[in-house]
């Protein structure tokens, strides 16, 4: 007997039908994938069965008891846990206290106390370290989880399901963030959680990890389920066609580069984080047209900071950028971009998008300034929506609608509106960190392809 289900679960927002007649099912033990393009209707699906938004129509299940959630605490209630992309955590609170944060035991102990709202901390403590130690989940619960690396944070959302009761894990992009290491130490978790007669639904597009970890692989297309495989009955290639209806190249065809004059060069860079701890030191690269450099690191060690610094949104403490044979040093944000230098942002929710804006608003962000988006302060909102029009369909956003809010978009959609706007405005220089992030085979693919010919 499935322990979750959907049957027939819809939803349509304005103009778009998110999800149609979707059937789903997980059982205890098991771990199911969810694969999908962007813009599929993944997310939309998981949202529903963990409460955060209603279904049009349709019924949700749990074992074989239809149920109702009007929000998340409901679906906690009945055994549901959600590991969300973007965590909810809060920096300056400890593990403990980012745990228990709205289940709160509160004790009187003493006069002293009385009448205050005292956090005991004692046995959620305990509880958390039973918790850690049964799925192997290495975190300190007194340790601060601003100071923690990403792959500990999600450790800690891990637990904090699992305070709440859960014996459904969904878990959306867990490894987006994540070094190879990490998430092979994160199934080794998951497979302790099904273990134990857990249950597991990852939405994912990794394929290889898909191929590894999943028991039952689930696909969805424009809304619809179009389908339910076993890994042993299918493959990579497979999969990618079922994602995106049509055949994808997942190799890269990249002729010999040919570099022309120097367009980047980083001498002797030294930049400090957030805490005036030094995360690049002594960093010196040069990039010539025409070639493309990588950088690999684990994340949160420096890479971050490298990048913010070389395109103005942090002030190096020493060292020079150079572009274009110009000091830009100490240039902020809007000089580099005019200097020609486009900008794929790390954290795309935060750098990258204007949730709140439309589509085509946040297409012409950058130059919103420039002609032909302005003539003086006048923004030309017909040029605006002429750049919308264009870019929507050359890279494939979802919904293909200029006037949504960008903040209503999948994150791979999302992705591509910054992808987009960054590589049609003729940059000599792209900075772009983790360019396919969240993004389906498909995406990646033309993001790639864009990558290499530009």
């Amino acid at each position: 007997m499935a322990i979750l289900a959907a049957h027939n679960l819809t939803k349509e927002f304005p103009g778009i039908l998110a999800n149609d007649r979707v059937n789903f099912s997980v059982e205890p033990g098991e771990v199911h994938v969810l694969l999908g393009e962007n813009g599929a209707g993944k997310t939309t699906l998981m949202n529903m069965l963990y409460g955060l938004i209603s279904p049009t129509s349709g019924e949700i299940r749990v074992k074989d008891q239809a149920v109702n959630f009007a929000s998340p605490n409901d679906a906690i209630k009945q055994g549901i846990g959600m590991v969300h992309q973007h965590f909810m955590l809060v920096p300056v609170f400890t593990v403990t206290e980012n745990i228990v944060l709205g289940v709160e035991a509160t004790e009187k102990r003493s006069s002293w106390f009385r009448g205050l709202g005292v956090l005991d901390r004692t046995s959620p403590e305990v509880k958390i370290r039973e918790l850690a130690e049964k799925f192997s989940l290495k975190v300190d619960p007194q340790a601060l989880v601003g100071d923690l690396p990403v792959g500990i944070q999600q450790k800690v959302e891990i637990i904090k399901a699992l305070y709440r009761g859960a014996q459904v894990l969904i878990l959306d992009e867990p490894t987006a963030v994540l070094t190879p290491q990490e998430a092979t130490e994160l199934f080794d978790v998951i497979h302790a959680l099904t273990a134990q007669g857990m249950a597991a639904i990852l939405i994912t597009h990794k394929l290889k990890e898909v191929m590894a970890i999943a028991d039952r692989i689930s696909v969805m297309h424009q809304g619809r389920m179009v389908g339910t495989v076993t890994p042993t009955a299918t493959d990579e290639s497979q999969l990618a066609e079922m994602m995106v209806g049509r055949k994808v190249i997942l190799q890269v065809e990249k002729a010999p580069s040919q570099p022309g004059e120097v367009v980047l060069e980083v001498s002797n860079l030294t930049v400090t984080d957030d805490r005036q701890q030094q995360a690049v030191s002594g960093v010196s690269l040069m990039v010539q047209a025409g070639e493309i450099l990588g950088i690999a690191g684990v994340q949160g060690n420096g890479q971050t900071e490298l990048v913010e610094a070389i395109t103005g949104l942090r002030t190096a403490s020493a060292g020079t950028v150079r572009i274009l044979g110009e000091d830009f040093t100490k240039a902020p944000p809007r000089k580099i971009i005019e200097a020609g230098v486009g900008h794929i942002p790390e954290d795309r929710e935060k750098h990258g998008l204007v949730k709140n804006y439309f589509l085509s608003d946040n297409m012409a962000l950058c130059t919103y300034y420039q002609e032909p988006f302005a003539q003086g302060v006048v923004l030309q909102q017909s040029a605006i929506q002429a750049q919308a029009d264009r870019l929507i369909p050359a890279f494939d956003v979802r919904p293909a609608n200029p006037m949504a809010m960008a903040g209503t978009l999948s994150g791979g959609n999302k992705q591509k509106v910054i992808i987009a706007r960054e590589m049609s405005r003729g940059a000599k220089l792209l900075i772009a960190a983790q360019p396919t992030r969240g993004v389906d085979v498909g995406s990646i693919e033309f993001i790639h392809q864009h990558i290499v010919t530009a």
